[in-house]
């Protein structure tokens, strides 16, 4: 298996943790690992790094090593019977075995160097068309790995699209695990606030759900940690309180009493707000991205918005604004004031349980064990 890196248990970490209790002693490739950093189940496998490993205090700036990591992640995997990358960077540049299928779970095609290079470099000058250059070879060499993977298969429609744009290939589409044992509703009181809860990076757009709150007047709790920390805070009126890094379960007491969670960015898929959801909480999403595959909505102003794919037989589990700013969020978030009463606690966690980890195991290795057994009837064949 390849992995990006091992630096902290975000969603893509929390997919591999699954790979890993499948295969406890599959070999593990990956650019770099912060040990310690990740659950028992994968330092198990005890992750072999790249040279990038033996740089000084890399896992503090390695985000900046990003034209170097596709010459870094030039390995070949030793002998096996399957190739299966968890990547949305540079995991699925590896090599497999001549003749090993190669099974690509992506996250998203690199996001850095295609559809959101400006919320993550700067647009004018020198310093940009430098970057221009360097993320021109990236893409051309994303796209040349990408003929390496013998199966694609995407987190949403969403990263399928993305696919078939950067790739031109088409993938199968499995929605990533969410826990939803842990995550349940509790009958606890509802207060009187919404809830942020995001990294702090531009593309998350965290601004406008602090500029629609301040504008008029609700309490918003926030929490998380990045980049943009100090910009967010200097924007934040006094109805909206800065929390930091939280635990799980502080995340989940908060998920349980809010009134809503706030998913102002665009997303690959976005497991919080359907955490949310199996707490049977409200969520008002940006209507772009994964949003849009996890999010059943009440109603658009303009009733020109897409139907949730999952949504046939599904509850309202929230709303969906149509244009990323403060001034469309504040009118979203007016109108949820008005339809509190359509939510459903029970119906919206029945919605939830379709992305349970029993359901993305069962999809994934069905997957997986086709494509193997497939691959040693044509070589026997052969």
């Amino acid at each position: 298996m390849t992995h990006d890196w091992l630096t902290g248990m975000r969603g893509g970490e929390k997919v591999l943790e699954v790979f890993c209790r499948r295969w406890p002693t599959a070999r593990l490739l990956t650019l770099l690992h912060k040990k310690g950093s990740v659950s028992p189940l994968i330092e198990n496998l005890k992750p072999r790094t790249s040279i990038l490993q033996w740089l000084p205090g890399v896992h503090r700036y390695y985000r900046y090593l990003l034209p170097i990591m596709p010459w870094a992640m030039k390995w070949r995997a030793p002998e096996c019977d399957l190739l299966l990358s968890s990547s949305h960077c540079v995991a699925k540049g590896v090599t497999p075995p001549e003749g090993v299928p190669h099974v690509c779970y992506c996250y998203t095609p690199m996001r850095y160097a295609w559809h959101m290079k400006e919320a993550y470099f700067e647009k004018r000058g020198l310093k940009a068309r430098i970057i221009d250059r360097l993320l021109n070879r990236m893409r051309a060499w994303d796209r040349r790995t990408a003929d390496g993977v013998t199966h694609f298969v995407a987190i949403s429609e969403t990263v399928r699209g993305r696919i078939r744009d950067c790739y031109q290939r088409e993938s199968a589409v499995i929605y990533p695990p969410v826990d939803t044992d842990y995550y349940h509703p509790s009958g606890e009181q509802r207060e009187d606030y919404f809830l942020l809860f995001s990294a702090f990076a531009p593309y998350k757009r965290l601004d406008i759900a602090i500029e629609a709150c301040n504008r008029l007047g609700k309490k918003l709790v926030v929490i998380g940690t990045g980049q943009d920390e100090k910009k967010l805070k200097s924007l934040a009126g006094p109805t909206i309180t800065f929390l930091g890094w939280q635990p799980d379960d502080v995340v989940r007491t908060h998920l349980r009493r809010c009134q809503a969670l706030l998913f102002p960015g665009e997303e690959d898929f976005g497991i919080v707000p359907v955490e949310a959801t199996a707490c049977g909480t409200p969520v008002i999403a940006f209507a772009r991205g994964g949003a849009t595959e996890t999010v059943v909505p009440i109603r658009s102003r303009s009733g020109k918005l897409p139907a949730c794919p999952l949504s046939a037989d599904a509850a309202p589990t929230g709303l969906w604004f149509e244009e990323q700013s403060s001034e469309c969020l504040a009118d979203t978030l007016a109108d949820f004031d008005k339809a509190r009463d359509a939510f459903d606690a029970d119906a919206m966690r029945r919605h939830a349980l379709k992305f349970s980890y029993p359901r993305f195991e069962r999809e994934i290795f069905d997957f997986v064990a086709n494509i193997v057994g497939s691959a040693k009837t044509t070589q026997a064949a052969a």
